[in-house]
């Protein structure tokens, strides 16, 4: 039973991964040492091929030596139509010629009509014509050839013979094995490929050892990746990195550092979230219990819990906006929208809130393309437009506008409000700031400003609230945000 258990275990494993990751290391060295070992192997076969080549040219003048040797035993006889070449060279002569025992020698010699004169009746017949030489004055040409199953070098050799019967022109075959030659090419090759090895030996070590010192400072930041704890985003060291690695280690710290910021974000968003929730949730138990009890009247009762409720729901909503405009931050493809269309549509949606204040709203709005999500150009605007109402007294002004230039884009919304002092302007785009100009406690959550500066930053725009002032007194607040144009 154990091995047919262990053979269902090996069944149920996932499969090793069909791509597995390269080594940096193993790509230089075979990037390096393959051409090297590829050089070396051809030009193997290339200096084969020249020793061959080499000891042709050597053991070529010894052919010619025999065929011309061969020539000096060669006469005329008879006359006229009758003359013929005769040769009187017995082959035992030609032993003198041979290096060893280890090739052989054969030879023909032709007369004025090609016909037998000595030698080897069935050698090969030489080329009809002859090549032009560069190398040798006589009319001789070498080449390669078989002779009874066995490779030869052949050289043939045209060599005049005169008498007295007359004069003409012999043909002198001398065919060589190539047993001497091969051993001959082969010793110079081998004579050679030790000394190669030898430097092919040095090239792999020194590459090895090159590849190992420049390999180091990657080794050595896996290492220290590796040794970090999990919540450790701290930047990566530069000094003594190598100028190839300097551009990942710069853009590995920038995304730590947007990791870390993001990570900041998270901490402090449960942490806001926990502290914030509390407070509604433990009016809300109060609330319930002393409905329970009987102490208030259930209507009371109920309108109270109602308002608990709708505020811990606003409150959850502009946490979790908060939490999106970070999102929205890291978020590389963002579209282009008409900045118009989405204030006149938060004019409309709050239009209910604008008439029940009776308000004198205005609303001068012209088209503004801007690269930005429809969801944080409508929350930005309803957040600004719906501070503004709360601010403005009944029966007020209120004013949206929405201008361009060349470049930016400006929204102003102008309320009739207290406006605020210069000490609280900036605290105001702070998370849970909920104090009005005159320093009194306000209803809201406090995260209305912070989320719009969160998603003018984003945007890569600015915010500002400035007092409106007449006859040396604040009558309004003017809060101006810019964003850049789509050019």
């Amino acid at each position: 039973m154990a091995p047919a258990v262990a053979a269902a275990d090996l069944l149920h494993k996932a499969p090793p991964s069909e791509h597995q990751p390269s080594s940096l290391r193993r790509t230089l060295l075979l990037g390096i040492l393959l051409p090297v070992f590829g050089f070396v192997l051809i030009n193997t076969v290339v200096l084969y091929r020249q020793a061959l080549a080499a000891a042709d040219t050597a053991y070529d003048r010894t052919l010619l030596a025999t065929a011309k040797s061969l020539g000096e035993q060669l006469e005329v006889v008879g006359e006229g139509s009758s003359a013929h070449i005769k040769s009187s060279l017995l082959y035992s002569a030609l032993e003198a010629f041979e290096a060893d025992n280890r090739s052989r020698l054969f030879y023909r010699v032709s007369g004025f009509s090609g016909e037998l004169v000595s030698g080897f009746e069935d050698l090969p017949a030489g080329p009809q014509t002859m090549p032009s030489q560069k190398i040798y004055a006589a009319l001789v040409h070498f080449y390669d050839d078989e002779y009874r199953g066995v490779p030869v070098r052949m050289a043939v050799l045209l060599q005049p013979v005169a008498g007295l019967g007359g004069q003409g022109m012999a043909t002198i075959q001398v065919a060589e094995t190539l047993e001497l030659r091969e051993t001959l090419a082969r010793q110079i090759l081998l004579d050679t490929l030790w000394r190669q090895a030898v430097l092919v030996l040095v090239i792999a070590m020194v590459v090895v050892l090159v590849v190992q010192h420049a390999t180091r400072p990657v080794r050595a930041l896996s290492h220290a990746l590796g040794a970090r704890n999990d919540n450790d985003l701290a930047p990566l060291p530069t000094a003594g990195a190598p100028r190839e690695l300097l551009p990942l280690l710069d853009a590995t710290n920038q995304h730590m550092l947007r990791l870390a910021h993001l990570l900041d974000h998270q901490k402090r968003f449960v942490r806001d979230t926990s502290h914030q929730l509390r407070t509604p949730l433990a009016v809300l138990k109060v609330q319930v219990q002393s409905a329970l009890r009987g102490d208030i009247e259930p209507m009371q009762a109920f309108e109270e819990i109602g308002h608990t409720v709708e505020r811990a729901n606003e409150l959850a909503n502009q946490m979790l906006a908060l939490a999106k405009v970070e999102q929205l931050r890291e978020d590389k493809t963002t579209p282009c929208t008409d900045w118009s269309e989405v204030v006149r549509d938060v004019a409309l949606d709050l239009s209910a809130l604008i008439a029940e204040r009776s308000l004198d709203f205005s609303l001068d709005i012209a088209p503004a393309l801007v690269r930005s999500h429809l969801w944080s150009l409508r929350e930005l605007s309803r957040n600004l437009l719906h501070n503004a109402i709360k601010h403005t007294p009944a029966e007020s002004r209120l004013a949206v506008v929405l201008v361009s230039d060349a470049q930016t884009a400006a929204l102003t919304i102008s309320d009739s409000g207290p406006g605020i002092s210069s000490n609280l302007r900036e605290r105001l785009f702070q998370p849970f700031s909920t104090e009005t100009g005159a320093g009194t406690a306000s209803t809201g959550s406090g995260l209305g400003l912070a989320i719009c500066l969160g998603i003018v930053r984003s945007l890569n725009g600015s915010i500002e609230l400035t007092n409106r002032e007449a006859h040396a007194q604040v009558v309004g607040l003017d809060a101006t945000v810019r964003l850049p144009l789509v050019l």
